[in-house]
């Protein structure tokens, strides 16, 4: 089911998309492939909407910077001073952090209309970015498939192919806060992660991929989240063919559990420190499921690249249940 959320000034029209079952309500923009709201029931059976979004089309496009919700790409995350080698080139991209290109660039993923159609269970989206956009080498013809499980599960399925080498790395940036509302540092949560990639003062990946013992990044066994994270965790399972369980949040005042299983060989840590009004610091936990920030400038990171005659596939799955 879909209607009319809102029109761009250049007249284009945004959709927004329901998906419903198992007790779970998803809605789904067509601009940025945002998630803007998912509702789930709580351990006494009232649901509440448990991700950070805007009612209407205005606050998106006037608060572009959190990515509430969104489908963000090329390159998720950052790739440091906005250029990588590729196969003897050097490529310059679009510097919207600082010295830094972040999440693709100041007209990513997230800021484009995407063509959607209805598939069995959930919603395929689908856009060709051009050789170019954003300073990214090659054609690039990308799908990201929403669909909800018998269970609920809300699943997201990225493809692409491209007609000349370049890279990739998509995920989804909600903010998670399964109370339904206020601070979310109180959630628990658990990550199948022995390993982090600690940052220089720009968030850039130093390259080196440090033990999580007896630190404050350690959350193998499941604790509070609190504040001060925006790190990118080394998934101990690597990259793998199907989705993996990767991490568990946990909201004791609620019951609401969140799951997150992966395909992809890390996860980013944000605990939304820097949110602005109308939102507050701490109100939403972004879980992003992700290859590493940089890693065209790192090749001992999993690699990026996408060549012409492949595929890109990734998929992570948000389950939802309850507990107590």
């Amino acid at each position: 089911m879909s209607e009319l959320f809102g029109t761009l000034s250049d007249g284009t029209p945004v959709h927004r998309w329901t998906l419903e079952r198992a007790g779970v309500r998803v809605r789904v923009l067509s601009y940025g492939g945002i998630v803007q709201s998912v509702e789930v029931p709580d351990r006494d059976r009232r649901s509440a909407d448990v991700v950070l979004g805007f009612p209407g089309l205005d606050g998106y496009l006037e608060h572009p910077e959190p990515f509430l919700g969104a489908l963000v790409g090329r390159y998720a995350n950052r790739i440091a001073g906005g250029r990588f080698p590729l196969d003897g080139c050097t490529y310059a991209l679009e510097r919207n952090s600082g010295p830094n290109s972040l999440h693709g660039g100041a007209q990513g993923f997230d800021k484009r209309v995407w063509e959607v159609e209805p598939v069995e269970d959930g919603l395929r989206l689908s856009r060709v970015s051009p050789h170019g956009e954003e300073g990214f080498p090659g054609r690039l013809e990308v799908t990201a498939t929403y669909t909800l499980d018998a269970s609920g599960a809300l699943r997201i399925a990225y493809e692409a192919v491209t007609d000349a080498p370049t890279v990739i790395n998509l995920t989804n940036h909600t903010y998670w806060n399964l109370s339904g509302s206020g601070h979310a540092g109180g959630h628990e949560l658990r990550l199948t992660a022995s390993r982090y990639t600690p940052v220089d003062t720009d968030l850039i990946p130093t390259g080196a991929l440090t033990d999580v013992s007896g630190s404050r990044f350690d959350f193998r066994t499941a604790r509070k989240v609190g504040s001060g994270y925006d790190h990118n965790y080394v998934l101990d399972k690597g990259v793998t063919e199907a989705a993996e369980d990767v991490a568990e949040l946990y909201d004791p005042a609620s019951g609401r559990v969140l799951t997150v299983a992966t395909t992809e060989p890390g996860l980013q840590l944000y605990t939304a420190d820097h949110l602005a009004a109308p939102f507050a610091p701490g109100d939403g936990i972004a879980l992003e499921t992700q290859h590493f920030p940089d890693s065209p400038n790192h090749p001992d990171f999993p690699s990026t690249e996408l060549r012409p005659g492949r595929a890109f596939r990734s998929e992570t799955v948000y389950g939802f249940g309850v507990r107590g």
